[in-house]
């Protein structure tokens, strides 16, 4: 691809702060996003910017008793824009930031720190119930519906005396109805699991070798078509999920990259094909997904097989000097990005040329 051709990545707006950033979520429909993260003394903090004129201007500081680690506004609808967070005590809270003083929801979700956090629903009307999965060091995976209040829909966790591993991220995806809907989630010790929630069960599960920092179907409203899972030690994973092959599972590749550990992985909302990878050493890495021309053959034992395809690395560029702990992609404006990281400075970033894939 010639050098002018290829998408740039570039940092339009650099805003330090003095307290630990965790996780940075677009308001969908709006030019604000939030942070979340921890102060020095110990307290938790959501902030609220506005992108105006090429500045950011901080449009609420909300402080809470506990450092908060992970949020998503994708359970909740596009009028409401409730915001749902997970915290150090695992204590899920779900806020209205037009209010954001006391929470509107709020349980005991965990024994520890929920780690991950993600929603699904919330957008689509005929897609099932508003739901919100959570991902704990306490090694427990729980799907709640907020019009419940204070108990879980569905919990999947070890059987007593099992080894509890801790669960460092989960996803929603296949839900595409009203009744589909599964989980995915990555865990410390690099095992990979899938519930399927419809039949209560786990439809699949491998192990990646190394700790499972980020996992994201590339749509969560579609039947499931790829999976990608990031690990420590520079590799990420992307599984394609059209073919489940009843011994050898889904047919995946594997790339090396950003030479640490990866963090995050992100899709672009406005194509599937395209995702982000973030890096330890506070670098982005640009994909395109190629499909192959078959998506699935048929083996000797009359058995059909997945079949993966490639990725082109479109660009990559270091944006921070420590790695780089969420990005969000604005799902309303193509390219734009919301990004944090532990040098303690969040980024707004534009990618250009990404309307030509």
């Amino acid at each position: 691809m010639d050098k002018f051709e290829k998408p740039q990545i570039i940092c339009h707006i650099e805003k330090s702060v003095n307290y630990s950033l965790f996780d940075a979520k677009w308001i969908p429909c709006s030019a604000k996003f939030v942070v979340m993260g921890s102060r020095p003394r110990g307290s938790g903090i959501i902030q609220i910017y506005e992108v105006s004129s090429g500045e950011l201007n901080l449009v609420k500081d909300i402080e809470r008793s506990q450092p908060i680690k992970c949020g998503t506004f994708k359970a909740s609808s596009l009028k409401d824009r409730y915001l749902a967070t997970g915290d150090f005590q695992g204590k899920l809270n779900i806020y209205n930031l037009e209010d954001p003083s006391i929470p509107i929801y709020t349980t005991v979700a965990h024994d520890e720190i929920i780690n991950s956090i993600d929603g699904v629903a919330g957008q689509n009307i005929g897609c099932g119930a508003p739901e919100l999965v959570t991902g704990s060091r306490d090694g427990s995976v729980k799907v709640w519906d907020p019009r419940l209040k204070g108990r879980p829909v569905a919990v999947m966790e070890p059987k007593e005396g099992e080894d509890r591993r801790d669960c460092w991220t989960v996803a929603f995806g296949n839900s595409y109805n009203s009744e589909e809907r599964v989980v995915a989630a990555g865990y410390d010790n690099g095992d990979v699991k899938m519930f399927d929630l419809k039949a209560m069960a786990v439809l699949w599960e491998s192990n990646l070798k190394n700790g499972v920092c980020s996992i994201e179907f590339d749509r969560k409203d579609i039947p499931m078509n790829k999976l990608i899972a990031t690990t420590l030690e520079s590799k990420f994973y992307l599984f394609d999920l059209k073919t489940q092959h009843p011994k050898k599972g889904f047919t995946y590749l594997t790339e090396k990259a950003h030479n640490a550990t990866v963090w995050l992985v992100r899709h672009l909302p406005q194509n599937r094909e395209i995702f982000v990878t973030c890096g330890g050493g506070g670098s982005l890495c640009l994909w395109k997904y190629n499909y192959p021309k078959k998506r699935k053959i048929v083996d000797v034992d009359g058995i059909g097989r997945g079949v993966v395809g490639d990725l082109t690395l479109l660009q990559n560029t270091i944006v921070s000097s420590q790695p780089v702990s969420s990005l969000d992609w604005s799902p309303d404006k193509q390219g734009l990005a919301v990004c944090t990281a532990f040098d303690q400075c969040l980024r707004v970033i534009i990618t250009t040329k990404l309307n030509t894939f």
